[in-house]
């Protein structure tokens, strides 16, 4: 078991896998994996002292070996181990060094892996540490990671006593976020309180949030029962909180139990146009025309007139019942009901129009938007460009597409995806390649799956000239190379022929810890055989190995509980 922890400890060292544990905690975790009392009370000896760091305030790797070799039994301490020590130091000459500081959040994190008892011990590890806590790495700490309800609510009041964080809504919004997320609800309510406790009365955000997370995580009565508990935290039953409640429900498709509720509590709340168009929208969703017209007929009855919302909402569920001439019908006669169509009631006609596959009707119908001054928005374009690309008519996508930017409307991130996703998956990817560049230009932020897809279709093609440049670009944005990534540039340069640069690629990947998967490699050492380069193939056959072995420790620390 010693060898074995040793050569484990080895490659964690070098290969500098431990992203996520503090310096002593690595060490202390190749402690805890020797059974031996006395290994571990002559470890507990050895604190990080001064002289752990050196000049530079890095971590000295020559104390690191010290410390291996204490923990080595006796009959380990043999030429193979020098060997190791030797080959290590030549490393340190030659490699970078490797940095052992983690980011402020990691550190955070690190310090729920010790299991220390108490909420002082806990709070006191928190603030040894040293950080200048931001929002942000705030944040960062409470979103990420698997950290428990408890652990999240001892590090929020943690970090809720520090003059750099502000209590206000922001904060809390935060906190109750990522509760929310992992459905800790009575820690929920626990933050509802200390906000009470504290003055901060919950907005129509808080309560969103709230509402949305019981919602989400299918415990409809909880959030009713919230709601009637408003005034506990400091709020109040308005016709404004009853709109955020029915919303939660309609968005996550509960559109009955949202008409039951609205039912019921319509004599005891004021009831505004509002509250109808939330109920309508939730069965325009379902294409429930019938419920539709009886929420408009009752809106009229208590002396409120639809307004174009409402009947957007109407053409909009008319097209999901396959009525779409009912709806045209409904849409030619608003300006009658004195509704004069907007942007939304436009898109709404344009879906329908999709939704029965007639293309050329949803053009015409966008080029009369913009002969009557409606002009279309990002939604606009968005439906109509990915019809025209999941219908294959490229040319009259790429032709929408120069419009939306000729009116200065950028794409966004997601938009973008959804674009050259289906470009990428028929034909040569020139009409993807001609969205980002144009897109790019325009200063639309490009997504590590556009780049991703991108490299895959060209690879596909042989393109390695522009593989390599897209390479590059993906880099300058700040994305960092994963297995794919490699795996693409590998597959191109297979595919033409390359393979010393496919070789040198598959080798930078090794030694960044990424081992391409087993079609890759198999690809590529057949084609390395068949050109009669069996030396070149038997040496990245031992590279690959050791990488294997490698990826295969880390995946089996990781289901045990250490992530690194």
């Amino acid at each position: 078991m010693a060898l074995q922890t040793l050569k484990f400890a080895q490659t964690l060292y070098l290969h500098n896998t431990t992203r996520c544990l503090t310096f002593p905690l690595h060490l202390n975790f190749i402690c805890r994996l020797y059974t031996a009392d006395t290994l571990e009370r002559s470890f507990d000896a050895h604190e990080c002292s001064p002289t752990t760091f050196n000049s530079t305030n890095q971590i000295d790797e020559q104390f690191v070996l010290e410390q291996l070799s204490n923990l080595l039994p006796v009959h380990a301490k043999a030429p193979a181990y020098r060997q190791f020590v030797e080959k290590s130091v030549v490393m340190r000459d030659e490699t970078r060094r490797i940095d052992y500081f983690l980011p402020p959040a990691d550190k955070l994190r690190g310090i729920f892996l010790q299991k220390l008892k108490g909420k002082a011990a806990v709070e006191s590890a928190l603030s040894a540490i040293g950080i200048d806590l931001t929002i942000e790495i705030m944040a960062e700490v409470l979103n990420r990671g698997n950290l428990g309800g408890a652990a999240m609510f001892t590090f929020f009041n943690w970090a809720i006593k520090l003059p750099e964080i502000d209590k206000d809504h922001r904060t809390y919004h935060i906190i109750l976020k990522a509760l929310g997320r992992r459905r800790f609800f009575n820690f929920m309510e626990e933050i509802l309180c200390q906000m009470k406790g504290e003055g901060i009365n919950p907005n129509n955000e808080t309560l969103t949030i709230v509402m949305d997370s019981f919602v989400r995580g299918r415990q409809l009565r909880k959030a009713i029962q919230f709601f009637e508990r408003l005034e506990e935290f400091g709020s109040n039953r308005t016709t404004e909180s009853f709109n955020v409640l029915l919303k939660c429900l309609c968005q996550r498709a509960h559109v009955r139990s949202a008409n039951s509720l609205f039912n019921t509590m319509k004599e005891m709340i004021p009831i505004n146009i509002e509250t109808y168009n939330i109920i309508i929208s939730g069965w325009s969703k379902l294409g429930r025309v019938n419920e539709i017209e009886r929420n408009l007929n009752a809106m009229v009855a208590e002396g409120l007139n639809p307004n174009c919302t409402s009947l957007s909402y109407l053409i909009e569920g008319l097209g999901r019942a396959g009525r779409v001439s009912d709806s045209i019908d409904v849409f030619n006669k608003m300006e009658t009901r004195g509704c004069v169509p907007d942007i939304y009631t436009c898109n709404a006609m344009i879906s329908n129009f999709i939704s029965i596959e007639d293309l050329d009707e949803c053009l015409q119908f966008y080029k009369g938007m913009c002969q009557k001054n409606c002009e279309p928005n990002l939604a606009t374009y968005t439906i109509l460009i990915n019809a025209f690309i999941k219908a294959r008519r490229v040319a009259d996508a790429l032709e929408v597409f120069d419009e939306m930017l000729s009116k200065g409307i950028i794409p966004t991130t997601g938009s973008l995806t959804s674009f050259i996703e289906p470009l990428c998956s028929f034909g040569p990817p020139y009409a993807a390649m001609m969205l980002y560049k144009k897109s790019k230009k325009m200063g639309c932020k490009v997504s590590l799956k556009t780049y991703k897809l991108l490299l895959m279709r060209l690879s596909r093609f042989g393109k390695c000239g522009m593989v390599l440049k897209m390479w590059e670009e993906m880099q300058k944005s700040d994305y960092s190379s994963d297995a794919e990534v490699y795996e693409y540039v590998v597959n191109g340069f297979c595919n033409i022929g390359q393979l010393e640069n496919a070789v040198f690629v598959m080798e930078e990947a090794l030694g960044k810890g990424i081992c391409p998967s087993k079609f890759v490699y198999s690809k590529l050492s057949n084609k390395l055989l068949n050109a009669n380069k069996v030396e070149m193939a038997y040496k990245l056959f031992l590279k690959v190995k050791i990488a294997r072995v490698t990826e295969n420790a880390r995946r089996y620390w990781r289901a045990n509980g250490w992530h690194f």
